[in-house]
């Protein structure tokens, strides 16, 4: 037998490229990658670049002054609740979202102490509206209404007009539910507004204008965990309500 003929050689002799399997079409193709990483700039990016606008934005106590003397010069109740609004601004706040047994009516939690919903309740104050009792009493007519969220069996004048959810469903009631929009001309100074945060919970604001260059943009107070703040965020998060209260004639 040749030794060419034989198995040993036949298994050896061939000495080029290894063949291939064909590959499968890659589903995820570079479109895909590219999708992906513009998704994780923009998450990453994003609030860092809001941070540096609002650095660069940051209002002054002066600007605040300015736009307060402008408000007071109209009658409308939604202009003296922005007024309001901005003042609440320039004072020291610390977030405190703890439960307080306090007065009623016209009770408060201490003064350098709050959230979101008691900037609310402290500008109305300011027009001689007391939410807490507001709230206390139509919840009392009719707890059912409102949000079973606090496994309450009863209405609580310490804490109810404390929370969105309530101060939310009483706007919805009795004040002018106004359409939601991500047009900025719907928003007027006085208006509240109502957000879904990324965590499940709910936040509100005041709308007010804006300062200097930006007055005929549609600004909020709110105080978002890091004390009452005017800042340029109203379609930052998801708008879940817009009112108005008295509602407009």
């Amino acid at each position: 037998m040749s030794r060419h003929n034989s198995g040993f050689y036949n298994t050896i002799e061939y000495i080029g490229p290894r063949p291939q399997k064909k590959k499968r079409p890659n589903m995820f193709g570079g479109w895909v990658i590219g999708v992906i990483a513009i998704g994780l700039g923009v998450c990453f990016v994003k609030p860092i670049y809001s941070a540096m606008v609002e650095e660069q934005v940051k209002p002054s106590v002066e600007q605040a002054d300015s736009v307060i003397s402008g408000l007071k010069q109209s009658h409308s109740s939604g202009s003296r609740l922005a007024a309001a609004a901005l003042a609440h601004s320039k004072e020291t706040i610390t977030y405190d979202p703890a439960y307080y047994e306090i007065s009623y009516p016209n009770g408060d939690v201490p003064a350098t102490k709050g959230v979101a919903a008691d900037v609310i309740v402290r500008c109305y104050r300011q027009l001689g509206i007391d939410l807490q009792k507001e709230i206390h009493e139509d919840m009392a007519s009719d707890f059912r209404v409102y949000p079973q969220l606090w496994n309450a069996l009863e209405p609580d004048a310490n804490i109810d007009h404390r929370r969105v959810q309530n101060l939310q469903r009483f706007f919805s009631r009795h004040g002018e539910d106004v359409k939601v929009s991500r047009d900025a001309a719907d928003y007027k100074p006085g208006d509240l507004v109502v957000w879904g945060l990324g965590n499940a919970e709910t936040h509100i604001g005041i709308v007010v204008p804006g300062p200097g260059e930006f007055s005929n943009e549609p600004w909020v107070v709110h105080n978002n965990g890091s004390g009452v703040k005017w800042e340029k965020s109203l379609f930052e998060y998801q708008i879940l309500g817009h009112y108005r209260y008295p509602a407009s004639k």
